[in-house]
């Protein structure tokens, strides 16, 4: 595995703009209830009470995604990790909506989360439109490298499914130079349209909306864990 301190450094801002009291009162009244733990092993026992699937989503943005898969897979538990608090706001907000008691959520980075569970744990991995950092000189920065899809392959259960959403056609290009160098992944299509079209388990976010609206073409792999 790579250098775990290159793949684990946080760039960008954590927090845009100031909470809204109902907002403020979600992170101070609901994370805490439903925060993963901050130290020790990580397990669906410990997070859930029960042996259930797991999955997590690697920056879950506004948190639709994430709510609509937990509220379709109830009895599935869902871990979604993201490093801006105004993103975990969002998410809050669609777990107290939606009275979804099968998520958990950590501020911070994904891959301290994922390195806590049990190798062959995992179920399904999401990473939805990651920050491309399109410049050359970043590359080492994207989450599709091998350091971070190390862990990952390890995580995931043979035969679980890792998804990945992307609307860049540099961060296309790169992240199926980047599996295609892998054989611990299987890529599922088989035809254009088996990538180039949203499947109806995969729930539309508003950054999805946004980018098909300024003209964008979004690509959807799904990758089998072998």
């Amino acid at each position: 595995m790579n250098d775990p301190i290159t793949i684990r450094r946080l760039y960008g801002r954590r927090q845009g703009h100031a909470l809204r009291a109902g907002q403020a009162a979600l992170v101070e009244e609901l994370l805490p209830r439903i925060a993963v733990p901050e130290d020790g092993p990580l397990t669906a026992e410990r997070l859930f009470g029960d042996a259930r699937p797991l999955h997590v989503e690697i920056g879950f943005g506004a948190g639709e995604h994430l709510a609509g898969q937990a509220a379709a897979a109830p009895d599935t538990g869902f871990i979604g990790c993201e490093p801006f608090l105004n993103g975990v706001v969002g998410a809050l907000g669609h777990v107290r909506d939606g009275g979804l008691d099968n998520v958990r959520i950590h501020m911070g980075d994904a891959l301290e989360v994922v390195e806590r569970l049990p190798d062959a744990s995992l179920d399904r991995v999401y990473l939805l439109h990651p920050d491309p950092w399109p410049k050359a000189r970043h590359a080492k920065r994207r989450m599709m490298n091998h350091g971070p899809l190390d862990l990952i392959a390890a995580k995931l259960k043979p035969g679980a499914e890792f998804r990945l959403g992307t609307d860049d056609p540099t961060y296309c290009r790169w992240s199926m130079m980047v599996m295609n160098q892998r054989r611990d992944f299987t890529w599922t299509a088989a035809t254009p349209a088996d990538f180039l079209t949203r499947p109806a388990d995969w729930p539309e976010t508003r950054y999805e909306r946004k980018a098909r609206r300024q003209g964008h073409e979004v690509w959807y792999f799904r990758y089998v864990r072998t």
